[in-house]
């Protein structure tokens, strides 16, 4: 029998078997967010895909989930959150089989697109159940450790997984992990998960679904094109014509009787406090990740799934940080647990850059890992609980598509900021030895990756040389990007201070100061 619409104050078993159905496109969606990045030098080979093909078949994913995090949240309010996330997942799986056969790049970009499309179905509705699923507060703190977790178990199987598959079979398998764990969820939401939706909702508005999806795809394109091939007019016409569509949809909505998305939740101090902390968290999270990766891989000698495994520890410690956070909140505001969380990040964060310029070794950089998991692990359980517990429960999904687009946006800035820092202070520091001229010693100056092609290819004392300078330099890189993370969570820990710490420990509760 399917789920009743009486759900008790008290979660029992049913409920938190409804959490479980809930992990799978949690997981699934931060797995996919990395085997990609594994599986392109074998899609290379096979599709023989050009450069700009290669280039889209990569950022046309997060793209259009950008565009349409914000109306799916919306559409998900008025149909049904139950409802979107079942089209969610029976779309993700037929086009994930439908990119695991592709047969030439075109096909593979328009998979990318088409699992974009309905991974913005997935994220907004999973987050906005639990806020229905879960009334009593700490359980629904709880319910959002784990779903945080599951962004964490994630970033440790993707590679793991994605390295096996690669080694074992072609690169469509890592396409096909969607289908065996998304046909299980399509059969049992029905039966466990509610379909909680706006009580009142009002009808879907074209032209503000038009407005908020140029807006998120002009700006991430510009932010993305920016960071990458510096500044040129394709870019800033779209970050211009972005942020001017962002201005026309927030005067849309302040006019609308109904609108799709009530933009005054951002006047709520708590609501845009943590919207902040989640942002510069991520920022300071993927930023790291992102180098860290690399370092593992070109400086360490690591596989990828062996730099997976290396990545445990720190994974693990961010899973447990959420649920510690869940008893402290009970006693000590979460406002102050929250800021404590990102002080232990930013200490975790400069450890890394304090071992790296020192040369300390891979053992210290591991513990700074550790130490800046916990913090993040309770950071983000507890900002996103508040994002939610601070909207109303009928917007339950449009305050849940916000914190996915704002987590978005973190995740292309972290990677456009703290790269451009990696890059830079990489280029900045590299000493190509003398015997490598012209077109080598190029290619070296502006990678990593490049300047061991190059090593590799000329071999002897001299492709050792040029190895050791480029790890040296990379090493340079990687602490600049490392303080970068740092000066991002002692921002968030600032502004968490200013906004959130009069919030009382019970969120049901209004809170006082604000």
């Amino acid at each position: 029998m399917p789920w009743t619409d009486a759900i008790p104050l008290r979660a029992g078993k049913r409920q938190w078997f409804a959490l479980v159905i809930l992990m799978i496109p949690v997981l699934l969606i931060s797995i996919d967010n990395t085997v990609l990045t594994f599986a392109l030098p074998s899609i290379s080979r096979s599709l023989e895909p050009t450069g700009v093909q290669l280039l889209w078949m990569v950022d046309v994913y997060p793209l259009v989930l950008a565009g349409l995090l914000v109306p799916m949240g919306a559409i998900g309010d008025r149909i049904g959150r139950q409802r979107i996330l079942l089209i969610g997942c029976s779309g993700f799986a037929v086009v994930s089989g439908l990119a695991a056969l592709a047969p030439a790049a075109s096909w593979l970009i328009a998979a990318r697109a088409g699992l974009g499309f309905f991974g913005a179905m997935l994220m907004p509705a999973t987050l906005s159940l639990l806020r229905n699923i879960f009334l009593d507060p700490a359980q629904r703190r709880t319910a959002i450790a784990v779903w945080a977790s599951g962004f964490s178990a994630g970033a440790i199987l993707g590679p793991i997984l994605g390295g096996f598959l690669l080694e074992h079979f072609s690169w469509g398998a890592v396409f096909l992990i969607a289908v065996p764990l998304l046909v299980p969820a399509v059969v049992l939401l029905p039966l466990l998960v509610p379909n909680s939706k706006d009580p009142s909702p009002g009808p879907v508005d074209p032209a503000s679904v038009g407005l908020v999806m140029v807006t998120m795809v002009g700006v991430v394109y510009a932010i993305k094109e920016l960071s990458t091939a510096g500044p040129h007019v394709a870019p800033l016409v779209a970050l211009v014509v972005g942020l001017g569509c962002g201005a026309l949809f927030v005067r849309r909505q302040l006019r609308a009787r109904e609108p799709m998305l009530d933009v005054r939740l951002f006047a709520h101090p708590v609501f845009a406090g943590s919207l902040v902390c989640n942002f510069t968290v991520t920022i300071a999270f993927v930023g790291f990740l992102l180098a860290f990766s690399q370092y593992l891989q070109l400086v360490e000698g690591y596989s990828p799934m062996r730099a997976g495994v290396l990545m445990i520890p720190g994974m693990v410690m961010t899973v447990l940080g959420g649920f510690a956070a869940v008893p402290l909140v009970r006693r000590i505001r979460p406002g102050l647990v929250i800021s404590a969380g990102l002080a232990v990040n930013a200490l975790g964060f400069l450890l890394c850059a304090v071992t790296e310029f020192l040369g300390a070794g891979l053992v210290l950089l591991l513990v700074g890992f550790v130490v800046f998991g916990f913090g993040n692990g309770a950071v983000q359980t507890l900002a996103n609980d508040l994002i939610l517990s601070s909207a109303p429960a009928g917007k339950a999904g449009a305050a849940s598509a916000i914190s996915e687009t704002n987590y978005e946006f973190g995740h292309v800035m972290g990677a456009a900021t703290l790269g451009t820092v990696l890059t830079v202070g990489y280029q900045g520091s590299i000493a190509v030895p003398e015997g490598i001229t012209g077109e080598p010693a190029e290619v070296a100056r502006q990678t990593l990756g490049g300047a061991v092609d190059v090593a590799q290819a000329i071999g002897g004392e001299l492709g050792r040389a040029l190895e050791a300078a480029a790890s040296s330099a990379f090493t340079t890189g990687f602490a600049l990007a490392v303080l970068g993370s740092t000066v991002s969570c002692l921002v968030g820990a600032v502004v968490t201070w200013s906004t959130l710490r009069r919030t009382p420990a019970d969120p049901q509760r209004p809170a006082s100061g604000t």
